[in-house]
């Protein structure tokens, strides 16, 4: 019974616009995320970041999803914008996932592709290195993005599982099927983008609100 009394904490992510924060906060996310990712159509600038962070409240963590990007890059990110944690969405190695938590002190949630029972072992891998994982539908091997592709993966394959760290499910979410996914995983927190777009990058309002009160039972 206790496990149904906590509340799920909910990511909105590829956030590009000012109304989309102010939507996302409105329906009470606990975490907002801006893409750096230039083939995504939620890739946003560092100046853009910092715009879009200044929107956000206390308590609600700004989260910066990159790929492969190098300490230049999150150089200047972190000296531009006030972010409360990265998402490293790449092929990152354990290794660099450990470099980039020493260099910025901030946490480090983990990207993993999930298809099949063979990728759960790089889970345990990262759980190792990271504060937090998020467990996402592996993307086709030609697809152009790493995640946002609204894809999902068989559920049952982390049913009730735990790791050393908390962890998030992500990948073809929607308001019309998280509360099954969060009923099949255990999951206690839950990532979207596409679930909640009208067009790619376009988020809408009314889709973030349903999300939400569907990922808490509402």
């Amino acid at each position: 019974m206790l496990r149904m009394s906590l509340k799920i904490r909910v990511k909105i992510c590829g956030l590009s616009e000012p109304d989309q924060v102010r939507s996302a906060v409105a329906a009470e996310a606990d975490y907002v995320g801006f893409v750096f990712f230039s083939k995504s159509p939620r890739n946003i600038s560092v100046a853009q970041a910092k715009a879009l962070a200044a929107l956000t409240p206390e308590g609600v963590q700004k989260v910066a999803l990159v790929v492969n990007a190098d300490d230049a890059f999150l150089d200047e990110l972190v000296a531009q914008v006030p972010l409360d944690m990265f998402q490293l969405h790449g092929s990152e190695t354990p290794q660099r996932v450990a470099e980039v938590r020493a260099r910025y002190g901030l946490p480090v949630m983990k990207a993993v592709g999930v298809a099949g029972p063979d990728d759960l072992p790089m889970l345990d891998s990262y759980a190792a290195v990271a504060d937090q994982l998020l467990v996402d539908a592996k993307p086709p091997k030609d697809a152009d993005l790493p995640g946002g592709n609204g894809l999902a993966f068989d559920w049952r394959l982390i049913a009730d599982h735990s790791w050393s760290v908390p962890w998030m499910l992500a990948g073809g979410l929607s308001p019309e099927n998280v509360a099954e996914a969060v009923r099949l995983t255990g999951a206690r927190q839950v990532d979207v983008s596409s679930g909640v777009e009208s067009a790619p990058g376009a988020k809408d309002e009314t889709l973030i609100a349903a999300f939400v009160n569907a990922a808490r039972g509402g």
